[in-house]
């Protein structure tokens, strides 16, 4: 059986039917041994073919160039991390609040402090750094320590500082500090006696339920102990936001034992997240 075909003419400028072979060459659509500009045409009628189009990433892309953005900046390769925003605004479909954060961080100078703190750290050298919270408010503080750590996908400073926090109910931990590595704006060595270590607290978790076996131990705890109703663990705690991050996940299961100041945080703060919940509509 003869299939049916359908004639077109086009009139196309001067170079266009050369140009359209070209093509077809490429894409190696060819009617026997010449290329095909018909079978070109037909072939981007049919979603085969797409010819200057560009590519759209995926959510999981988008996902993953964020984190290299993240990564690259914090390491100091601040024109790789332009690249991967550049790509990330043409190619991405964003949503309007991710588009604007990235346009907002292209257009401003970016800073990669990794380097420089680290040369810092291994001559345990004392430095001023100035820094920008997230109110978008200047603060300054004066590093005797410092150390790098990984926390939710991202690389934070923890200072041990002169400068003391608000931590009025937890004098211990009153001169440690987290901070972004890109909201650093300056860094500056300074005189003085660098320390060993950062402020800690040891505090007392107790895991009930599920999680007397299924709990997985972490770098920080320094005793594991367990029976057949609960489980005790003794973590070293240098910052309360990222332990009571940390869990919160694991809901009624894990209570906080020890010390009270850290008792009564935790539970001010579940009892204002209560409040939040009864508030009239």
């Amino acid at each position: 059986m003869i299939r049916k075909k359908e004639t077109l003419t086009l009139s196309v400028p001067p170079g266009t039917k050369e140009q359209l072979e070209q093509l077809a060459d490429r894409f190696d659509i060819r009617w026997g041994q010449s290329p095909s500009p018909s079978g070109l045409v037909t072939a981007i009628a049919q979603g085969v073919l797409e010819i200057g189009q560009p590519f759209v990433l995926t959510l999981v892309q988008v996902q993953a160039l964020q984190q290299a953005v993240w990564d690259l900046v914090d390491h100091g390769h601040i024109e790789a991390a332009r690249s991967v925003i550049a790509l990330l605004l043409d190619r991405g479909n964003l949503e309007a609040p991710l588009r604007q954060r990235l346009m907002r961080q292209v257009s401003q100078p970016l800073e990669g402090w990794r380097i420089r703190i680290d040369q810092l750290i291994e001559q345990k050298q004392p430095f001023l750094l100035l820094y920008t919270n997230s109110q978008g408010e200047t603060q300054e503080f004066t590093a005797r320590y410092a150390e790098i750590v990984f926390q939710e996908k991202r690389y934070y400073l923890q200072i041990w500082c002169d400068e003391i926090s608000d931590y009025a109910d937890l004098p211990e931990l009153k001169h440690n500090r987290y901070l972004r590595l890109d909201r650093i704006q300056g860094i500056f060595p300074t005189e003085g006696e660098w320390r060993n270590s950062l402020d800690f607290i040891e505090v007392q978790l107790q895991f009930c339920g599920r999680l007397v076996k299924a709990y997985e131990s972490k770098p920080e705890d320094i005793k594991d102990e367990s029976d057949e109703q609960s489980r005790w663990v003794t973590r070293r705690v240098s910052n309360l936001f990222w332990l009571i991050r940390d869990i919160r996940r694991y809901g009624p299961d894990c209570v906080i034992v020890s010390p009270e100041g850290v008792r009564d945080r935790y539970r001010q703060e579940l009892e204002e997240m209560l409040s939040r919940y009864n508030m009239p509509k």
